[in-house]
């Protein structure tokens, strides 16, 4: 079952030993404006903080402080995967999520 906020959007069973090819796999990494910054602001606090005056430093230290949230949230999210599926028996599956399928 595929779901999305705990709604279920669609079931699909196939025979027991059903094959296929993974035909793409994509990796999607979107990423906010707020970890874009999260991400400048780190890169400049790391390569010139200690030249930077104590004041500028601590604001700078501050604006990362409040951009952390956002970039916690996007470590923990990981990238979107979707896959590219097409079945020996002609079926092919498109965009499909990583969720919705099962490594063996």
């Amino acid at each position: 079952a595929i779901e999305a906020g705990g709604t279920v959007l669609g079931v699909l069973s196939l025979a027991a030993g059903t094959e296929g090819t993974v035909e793409r796999v994509t990796e999607d990494v979107t990423a906010s404006a707020e970890v874009g910054e999260y991400e400048r602001l780190r890169s400049l606090l790391d390569s010139y903080g200690d030249t930077m005056p104590p004041g500028s430093r601590k604001q700078l230290e501050e604006k990362i402080g409040a951009l952390e949230p956002a970039w916690t949230a996007f470590r923990e999210q990981g990238p979107r995967v979707t896959l590219r599926v097409r079945f020996d028996n002609g079926l092919v599956l498109d965009g499909s999520s990583q969720d919705a399928f099962v490594p063996v």
